[in-house]
């Protein structure tokens, strides 16, 4: 077995592949863990709504701290491919806590985290990609695009399977199936994936913070912040009002998401070719207008046919965001591709913070669709800091 610190030439299709694999089995982790979180909270641990949404921004506030303390040391490492493997292992000792574990307070210290040293796996095997791609001279907008679908790709399977696995086995066997994918994505990455040589000119290079374009870079976080505070508070309380307010089965939930995370993969595709003829802020702009709709429509259509067609608008909404704007922050951030990448991922953690109180304390003083009127005023200032991000191209 190869070790992690052997540099030895790989072919590329394989690399591709391992890629591609472990996009994969991150989504399916996290397909399985987060839609389904809420309901596990609320019915296994019997909590109410708003230690739901603190238990989601405690999580939050753990894996962000976590997760850049491990990007400022990643891009000075000669090989990242060891943070890789090392947060496959913690992510799967996380995974059982919520598998074999019931006491709130437990699951919040000890459970998230385990499961937020873990999910660096997935930025860390981004940030690897992107060192890969601009070391091998292949097109990095579409690379990290294919690979992103396949994240997408997870989330067609992952969250009706999770709920049907949930509803039916129980959630022990569901976060264990979840942990299970960790452990082959672990192996994949010291397996299959090359060392990457680190360039010189980044050993010497703060990697936390941005050195170039600062104020472009703290816009666009608060933009990606404020989209993705949106898709939280709906992921949250979607389940749930599905079940409560609307008096529709659990699976439809599932449905849903599955729904969107299929329509996401030619719009992820689509949007990674339009960068050849429009500017990722231009494409941006697209997204905040279609996830304006989305939300609008939420507030009116309720039928389960309304529901899934509606997703395409939400498609638009989190496709185009979750594969543009990563690559944005690597445009914006050059030579800093681990620190900003974890920024990317820590604006969508960091959103947790926010929308998990949020939906958790409407839930419980108003009703659960009162999220979507949040979303129009978070949509309105994503746009208003677009306005103010640099174009690069």
């Amino acid at each position: 077995m190869l070790t992690p610190t052997q540099s030895i030439e790989k072919p590329a299709n394989l690399v591709a592949f391992a890629f591609l694999l472990i996009a994969f089995l991150t989504g399916i982790a996290s397909s399985f863990q987060l839609p389904t979180l809420s309901l596990f909270l609320s019915q296994e641990i019997q909590v109410s709504p708003a230690m739901v949404g603190y238990f989601y921004a405690i999580n939050a506030l753990i894996g962000i701290g976590l997760s850049q303390l491990l990007a400022k040391y990643s891009d000075n490492l000669d090989d990242r491919r060891k943070v890789m493997m090392y947060c496959c292992i913690l992510a799967v000792g996380g995974c059982l806590v919520f598998a074999f574990i019931r006491d709130y307070w437990l699951l919040v210290i000890l459970g998230t985290t385990l499961l937020g040293l873990g999910s660096s796996a997935n930025p860390q095997s981004f940030a690897l990609a992107r060192e890969y791609a601009d070391s091998t001279g292949k097109e990095t907008v579409m690379f990290s695009t294919i690979m992103r679908t396949q994240i997408s790709l997870a989330w067609i399977v992952g969250p009706p399977l999770s709920f049907s696995i949930a509803l039916n086995w129980g959630f022990d066997w569901m976060y264990s199936i979840a942990g299970l994918a960790f452990v082959f994505c672990g192996l994949i990455s010291i397996t299959l994936l090359p060392k990457v040589p680190r360039k010189k000119t980044e050993t010497n290079t703060p990697r936390q913070a941005p050195t170039n374009n600062r104020k472009s870079v703290l816009y666009l976080f608060i933009t990606v912040f404020m989209i993705f505070n949106c898709n939280g508070m709906y992921l949250i309380n979607m389940p749930l009002y599905v079940i409560h307010e609307l008096h529709l089965s659990a699976e439809l939930a599932g449905t849903l998401m599955g729904t969107a995370a299929g329509l996401e993969i030619p719009i992820m595709l689509l949007g990674g070719y339009l960068t050849q003829y429009f500017s990722k802020k231009a494409l941006i702009f697209t997204a905040l207008f279609a996830g304006f709709l989305f939300y609008f429509g939420l507030l009116f259509f309720q039928e389960t046919w309304q529901l899934v067609l509606l997703q395409f608008f939400n498609a638009i909404f989190i496709g185009i965001i979750a594969t543009l704007g990563m690559v944005y922050f690597q445009d914006l951030m050059p030579n800093q591709a681990g620190a900003a990448t974890t920024l990317f991922s820590n604006a969508a953690k960091l959103s947790w913070v926010v929308s998990g109180p949020v939906a958790g304390l409407l839930a419980q003083y108003w009703h659960y669709s009162s999220v979507f009127y949040v979303s129009f005023l978070m949509i309105v200032i994503g746009a208003v800091c677009l306005v103010k991000v640099k174009a690069v191209g």
